[in-house]
């Protein structure tokens, strides 16, 4: 992990007139500040500012000579405040919602001097991060990119989230047993026959499919903590651009040109919402573009798929280039 670089917030105050004081973490890849574009990237829920690197969720995507190359664009991802990746977590973080954090990133970007972005892209929650940036500030991103993801926080997506919640405030083993449901969310059932086709653990004497469950919850528990999974699991649920006014209203005022990058086979954010999205917006937005991942893994393609990812999202990241 590179060494985070922190932004202090001495006075943050919510959408709900809680006022209290933030510390942002963050990191940078590629050129420095003020020598190129920046692209703002957007971790997922269970994601860290970490692109890059042993540990980098995004190496495929994110460097020299990649989609978004860091020899010709600065590249920052910050920490959602709470995550605890910086080993800071909100205690009271129902006081939050996404779009306070959209403010919290914009506050973060002034302070370093960013007065525009060339992209803000990101996946799930970090792709409804981008559009509550998009909506608060509508002509401070060139290309808005959101992956996997919708304007709003669905009932579907709601409901998973409220049994995520009675998981994590019941279960003996929270992370662990959350991870588990989550992971069903994440994938398919044509994902599942595909790796597994119901083989068995010699070794554990149970399905692959329910050795791999474990795995995941195994691994989530050694690295994630309680506090932050409720915080983000929380957030999730309140992603809504159109809180102070219409969705169409609030969208016609975004300057951005706008991809909607959605996974045929998401059970999670579907691709028939951002398909509506699309044909909602066309009416009468012209720079609004519907790219789809053709996948059979569902909501984590847009981890898995990068070969898709590059051809999708090629035009965006040649603007600047020689």
């Amino acid at each position: 992990m590179k060494a985070l670089k922190y932004i202090e917030l001495a006075s943050f105050k919510t959408l709900k007139g809680t006022d209290f004081p933030v510390r942002i973490s963050y990191e940078t890849f590629g050129l420095p500040i003020g020598d190129a574009p920046v692209v703002l990237v957007n971790h997922a829920l269970t994601g860290n500012s970490t692109l890059l690197g042993e540990n980098g969720w995004w190496n495929d995507i994110v460097g020299d000579n990649k989609l978004i190359d860091t020899l010709h664009y600065t590249v920052i991802s910050f920490n959602i405040p709470g995550n605890g990746y910086d080993g800071l977590l909100i205690e009271d973080y129902q006081d939050l919602i996404l779009a306070d954090v959209a403010h919290m990133v914009h506050q973060g970007l002034q302070m370093l001097n960013i007065a525009s972005l060339h992209a803000a892209i990101g996946g799930s929650i970090g792709g409804g991060l981008a559009w509550e940036l998009a909506a608060a500030y509508p002509s401070f991103i060139k290309n808005l990119i959101p992956i996997a993801t919708d304007w709003k926080s669905s009932d579907w997506v709601i409901a998973n989230a409220f049994l995520q919640d009675q998981i994590l405030d019941n279960s003996s083993s929270p992370i662990h047993d959350a991870r588990l449901h989550a992971m069903l969310c994440y994938r398919t059932p044509g994902s599942f026959k595909s790796r597994f086709d119901r083989s068995i653990n010699e070794e554990l004497k149970i399905y692959n499919v329910e050795s791999w469950l474990l795995h995941h919850g195994e691994k989530l528990q050694q690295r994630f903590q309680v506090g932050a999974y409720k915080l983000m699991n929380h957030l999730l649920r309140t992603i809504d651009i159109s809180q102070n006014g219409d969705f169409e209203s609030v969208v016609a005022k975004i300057e951005s040109n706008i991809y909607l990058v959605s996974i045929d086979t998401d059970l999670f954010f579907t691709d028939e919402e951002n398909r509506e999205t699309y044909l909602r917006l066309s009416k009468f937005k012209k720079n609004i573009f519907y790219k789809c991942i053709r996948s059979i893994h569902g909501h984590d393609a847009f981890l898995i798929e990068f070969e898709q990812l590059n051809q999708l999202l090629k035009e965006v990241f040649t603007i600047n280039k020689s």
